[in-house]
C-alpha cells in the first residue's frame, strides 16, 4: 500500500497539492498539549479523520481514539500514550481543516515542537503515518524510561544570561522557547540551582511537571536505543519545507530528517530561533495544527508581528 493511499497520507497530497501561498507556514504542539476529548470535533466532522484514528488504533493495536476521547488523564498523560496520542490528533484536525476548506493553501513551511516535528514530517509527506506513529511511541516509552532529572522554565531573562546559568549550576538548556523563556533541566539538584540562580539575576526559575530531563544529555541512553530505530524507518525527502528543531534550519533530505530525528531527544528545541528564521524566509501567519494552543499563546509573546490562527479540538 503506497502512502498516498493512506488516510493520513491522502491528508499530506491534499494539502501539496492546494496553492502554494508563500506567507504561511502551520506549526504542530507538542507533548503536553493533550488532555481527554481532544479531536472529538475533528471525529465528527471529518470521515477522513475517523480513518485517521481507526488506523492509529490498528497501527498501535489499542484503542488509542478512545484514549483520545474519553481518557482517562492519569493514562493519556503518560508519555508513551501522549506522544501518539497528540500525533493522531493533529493529523486528524489537519483532515479536518482541510476538508472543510479552512486550510486552502499549502504552508510555505511547517515544523512542530519537539514531539510536533513528527506531525509536521507526516504533512510533508517524508514520514508514513503508521511509521511515524510507531516511532513516536517507541520514543515516548525510551523517554519514559529515564526517569533520572527534571525540567525548569526560567522566564525573564536572556539566551546570555540562561547559558551562564547553566554554566554556573550544571543544568543543561532543553528548549530555546523565546528569548526571555527557556527551558533547562538536567538533576533535581542541578536544576534547583538554577532556579535560585534566575531569582538571584532578576528572572523566575517554574519547575515543570515531566517525568525526566528531556532534551538534555541525560536522555542519551534513550536516544541511543531510538537512533537505531530511526536508523530503520522508511524516510523520504520532505515535499513541503520543514523547519528542524535541532538545528532551526531546513531538513533538505531524508538524511537530514534521520539525522535530526536520532539527536533530537537528548539535544535542545531550537524553537524561536526555527520561528525567526520562518519570518526570515517571509513568513506573515502562523496556523498552529493540534490540540490547545499553547505555541498559539507562547508564540504571540515572542513573535507579535505575525499573525496566528490556532485550529484545535474546539475548531477556529
Amino acid at each position: 500500500m503506497s502512502q498516498t493511499s493512506t488516510p493520513a497520507g491522502k491528508v499530506s497530497e491534499l494539502l501539496q497539492q492546494l496553492p502554494n501561498d508563500p506567507g504561511l507556514a502551520i506549526v504542530f504542539p507538542g507533548q503536553g498539549s493533550q488532555k481527554a476529548s481532544m479531536g472529538n470535533d475533528a471525529r465528527a466532522a471529518s470521515e477522513l479523520a475517523r480513518r485517521i484514528y481507526a488506523t492509529a488504533d490498528e497501527t498501535l493495536g489499542f484503542a488509542l481514539s478512545a484514549l483520545c476521547a474519553e481518557g482517562p488523564d492519569e493514562v493519556l498523560t503518560l508519555t508513551e500514550n501522549a506522544q501518539p496520542a497528540i500525533l493522531a490528533t493533529s493529523m486528524a484536525i489537519l483532515a479536518a481543516a482541510i476538508e472543510s476548506g479552512e486550510i486552502d493553501r499549502s504552508p510555505a513551511c511547517v515544523a512542530g515542537h519537539s514531539l510536533g516535528e513528527y506531525s509536521a514530517l507526516v504533512a510533508a509527506g517524508s514520514l508514513a503515518f503508521e511509521d511515524a506513529i510507531r516511532l513516536v511511541r517507541e520514543r515516548g516509552r525510551l523517554m519514559g524510561a529515564v526517569k533520572s532529572g527534571t525540567l525548569a522554565a526560567i522566564v525573564g531573562l536572556d539566551e546570555e544570561t540562561v547559558l551562564g546559568i547553566c554554566a554556573d549550576s550544571g543544568a543543561e538548556v532543553a528548549n530555546f522557547n523565546a528569548p526571555t523563556q527557556t527551558v533547562v533541566g538536567g538533576s533535581p539538584k542541578a536544576t534547583e540551582e538554577a532556579c535560585r540562580l534566575a531569582k538571584d539575576r532578576g528572572g523566575r526559575g517554574i519547575p515543570v511537571k515531566v517525568s525526566g530531563a528531556f532534551h538534555t544529555s541525560l536522555m542519551a541512553p534513550a536516544a541511543e536505543a531510538f537512533s537505531s530505530v530511526v536508523e530503520a524507518a522508511k524516510i523520504e525527502q520532505p515535499q513541503i519545507t520543514v523547519i528542524g528543531n535541532v538545528s532551526s534550519q531546513p531538513l533538505a533530505s531524508s538524511d537530514d530528517v534521520r539525522a535530526d530525528l536520532a539527536s533530537q531527544i537528548r539535544s535542545p528545541v531550537r524553537w524561536y530561533q526555527s520561528v525567526d528564521l520562518m519570518a526570515e524566509r517571509g513568513v506573515t501567519r502562523v496556523m498552529e495544527i493540534g490540540p490547545g494552543q499553547i505555541l498559539t499563546n507562547q508564540l504571540k509573546r515572542s513573535h507579535p508581528a505575525l499573525e496566528y490562527y490556532p485550529w484545535d479540538e474546539a475548531g477556529k
